[in-house]
């Protein structure tokens, strides 16, 4: 701009401060070898408004309501308006997200929203995920990242995993005196266990025409992943009591008239059966003598707590549908307690051992 214009300086300084970046981001590639195409250079210069983070928290929103994750798109949706919420402003780029940001809102939410260790890390994995996205779209530089070794660390706190051992299944199984809403949600339960802890929602999708051959076949919300198992005579016995009084395409008939489609509705009714299969369940625990938490999601519990390390790690892979092996050694750790028994055993014997050798010593 010539000197003569009134406003030269400003919009020199803001020439040269467009040009400078692009010359970074080039030096960037450069060092990398990692080359940018002429249209990513300019997204990362002139596109101020893709650079904000709530613009491609959008995007990313849309993604997960594409594949027709209702259930996660509600959650994702609350934890992003919370952090709007800490922020008290709608508009944040993403050089501001930084680890200093980061830990400030770690602690509003500890202190402030009084949220647990886990479910503050779930808020993080939501920022970052977000983050990595405006990366993979060359949005955003990877020098400006907060997350990682030496800069922001998501910690995951252990969670206790507490399963029934198989004296409690057994009491279950042979229980008496329950009301006729306390023995169908215990149904519910058992065909849950029987199958390797198969999802609440999971149980509740299967049609009768699921069952061929003995063998049952269905497709898991939760990955798509299609998913064969032989049917347990203890699962079967339970299914043919069921049909005998069931007439709906369903096994269980708390999805019965829902539309497949809307998945919405479909979430909302999979979460109050849930509910109230539970409150049912609580009652057969107390009925039953247990005194541990007994609800849909401690069938998968129990499962994993009764094979313990009965069985090969690949094997249960496959019982629990994992993708990934590690997935299944770390899940499967909160049952096995065998090796870390005999170690204590071992010590202990070892050093009262000892103590006889040094008391028989002195008496002599």
């Amino acid at each position: 701009m010539k000197k003569s214009h009134p406003d030269a300086l400003s919009i020199n300084q803001l020439i040269f401060k467009k040009l400078s970046k692009v010359n970074r981001s080039l030096l960037d590639a450069e060092t990398s070898n990692n080359y940018f195409s002429s249209r990513k250079i300019k997204s990362l210069v002139v596109s101020d408004k893709t650079n904000e983070f709530f613009e491609i928290a959008k995007v990313y929103l849309k993604n997960i309501e594409g594949r027709r994750k209702i259930h996660q798109l509600d959650i994702e949706m609350k934890r992003i308006e919370v952090f709007r919420e800490f922020l008290n402003k709608d508009k944040l780029y993403f050089d501001e997200l930084n680890i200093e940001l980061l830990i400030k809102f770690e602690n509003f939410l500890l202190n402030k929203r009084f949220l647990s260790k886990r479910t503050v890390a779930n808020y993080m994995i939501t920022l970052r995920t977000i983050f990595n996205l405006a990366i993979t779209k060359s949005i955003v530089n990877t020098q400006f990242y907060p997350f990682g070794k030496g800069k922001y660390q998501i910690r995951f706190p252990e969670t206790k995993k507490v399963g029934l051992n198989i004296d409690e299944i057994r009491i279950l199984e042979n229980i008496k005196g329950l009301t006729n809403a306390q023995q169908y949600a215990l149904s519910v339960w058992l065909i849950s266990f029987y199958f390797a802890g198969i999802r609440v929602g999971d149980v509740l999708k299967l049609k009768w025409k699921n069952f061929s051959d003995n063998r049952l076949y269905y497709r898991m919300g939760k990955n798509s992943k299609l998913v064969s198992l032989k049917i347990p005579s203890k699962a079967l016995n339970i299914l043919n009591k069921v049909k005998k009084d069931n007439n709906s395409e369903y096994i269980f008939k708390e999805l019965e008239g829902v539309d497949e489609k809307d998945d919405k509705l479909l979430r909302t009714r999979i979460k109050t059966a849930t509910r109230n299969f539970n409150r049912r369940l609580e009652i057969v625990a107390e009925k039953a003598g247990i005194d541990k938490k007994l609800s849909m999601h401690i069938a998968r519990h129990s499962f994993g707590n009764i094979s313990g390390d009965k069985i090969p790690i690949q094997m249960l892979q496959k019982l629990y549908r994992h993708s990934s092996v590690t997935t299944t050694i770390m899940y499967q750790s909160n049952f096995v307690q065998k090796d870390t028994d005999d170690a204590l055993d071992k010590v202990i014997e070892s050093a009262q051992q000892a103590a006889q050798t040094n008391l028989d010593n002195w008496s002599n």
